[in-house]
């Protein structure tokens, strides 16, 4: 199996356009992820990159196969993810173009396996104890920083902090729902954010979400509300920008035998019934 030591979970425009691709097919206990991984380097890094909506984006948010996305992930070395996605903004100050990067989730979606440790028998017959997650604080300290300063390197004035609150789509907000989540004080929302920093924290990887703001949410605007057309929109015209902010954080990512941030020793090597890749 090939190895990467960085994942980077996004669509195909963040490797589409490097010079040395290698495709590899990856199964996992948890069925199949959303697409292949493409394997390349980026500053110096080796990178797995998976297309979480799958090629051609056919995946909608509540049918992502988180588990097997992470599980595939760490498969070939991968200690370190970034996962950067679309969101809207909840205050108007973060209008479409605001990268934001949480350091808060709150999770409303309704479907979605968000643990390896559910005592579903594996495979190989073995049942997995019960383990409760500690997280308090979603996400890696030293991932975000490496975001944030990749984006200030890039004359991207990032918002340091926020609530990314992810629900279960794949419709949006109505406008009650979205001045709802405004009055709590949060800050975007979004679809895919959720599970994917609790299963990474499982597997012992550190993870980062950098959200991209395409709209104002349909409570914190007025007209028509947002349109997946205007989404599809905004997010074209700053991929390139988000891609490079991304490539500089892949570099400024600690070396995976330097990391001190603790989010690999969340219990004590997985002793818990499940055998890691």
């Amino acid at each position: 199996m090939a190895d990467a030591e960085i994942g980077v979970i996004g669509g195909s425009g963040f490797y589409s356009f490097l010079d040395d691709v290698t495709e590899i097919t990856v199964d996992t206990p948890y069925g199949s992820p959303s697409d292949s991984l493409f394997l390349g380097e980026v500053a110096g890094r080796q990178v797995a990159f998976l297309p979480r909506h799958g090629r051609g984006h056919h995946l909608p948010p509540h049918r992502i196969n988180y588990r097997a996305n992470l599980w595939a992930l760490r498969s070939v070395g991968v200690r370190q993810v970034l996962g950067p996605c679309a969101v809207g903004g909840l205050r108007p100050e973060y209008g479409p173009g605001t990268l934001l990067v949480p350091d808060q989730v709150v999770d409303r979606t309704k479907t979605r396996a968000q643990t390896y440790f559910d005592g579903v028998p594996l495979a190989d017959g073995s049942i997995p104890r019960v383990f409760h997650l500690p997280f308090a604080d979603p996400y890696c300290p030293a991932a975000r920083t490496a975001a944030l300063a990749a984006a200030r390197g890039r004359e991207w004035d990032a918002v340091d902090g926020g609530t990314l609150v992810v629900i279960e789509g794949p419709r949006f907000s109505s406008r009650a729902e979205s001045r709802w989540h405004a009055a709590q004080g949060w800050s975007v929302v979004g679809m895919t954010g959720h599970p994917e920093a609790a299963l990474a924290r499982e597997l012992g990887l550190c993870y980062a979400s950098l959200t991209l703001v395409t709209d104002l949410d349909a409570g914190a605007e007025t007209g028509e509300g947002v349109s997946h057309h205007d989404v599809l929109e905004v997010f074209g015209k700053n991929v390139g920008r988000l891609r490079e902010v991304l490539f500089d954080a892949v570099g400024a990512l600690p070396a995976t035998d330097a990391r001190t941030c603790g989010c690999a020793e969340v219990h004590d090597g997985w002793k818990l019934g499940i055998e890691l890749p």
